[in-house]
C-alpha cells in the first residue's frame, strides 16, 4: 500500500503533528503510514481522508495484488 499523505498534508500546509492531533493518532503513527509501515483501521483511514478533504481511495494507493 502507499498513501498519499505527505503530498496532501502539503496542499494543506499541515505537519504531521498538526494531522495527528487532528485524527487524535500520535505523530508517529502519522509517520508510519506515510512510509507505508502501517496499514490503518477503516476508521482512522476515514478520518485521515475527512481531514484531508478527499477520497479514501485518494489517500491510500493500493496494488491489485494486495486485495487478492
Amino acid at each position: 500500500m502507499q498513501t498519499r499523505i505527505k503530498e496532501l498534508r502539503a496542499i494543506y500546509n499541515l505537519t504531521q503533528d498538526d494531522l495527528a492531533n487532528l485524527v487524535w493518532v500520535r505523530r508517529e503513527t502519522i509517520v508510519f503510514l506515510e512510509k507505508w509501515k502501517y496499514n490503518p483501521s477503516l476508521k482512522l483511514a476515514k478520518q485521515i481522508s475527512f481531514t484531508l478533504k478527499t477520497s479514501i481511495d485518494e489517500v491510500f494507493l493500493f496494488d491489485d495484488e494486495e486485495l487478492k
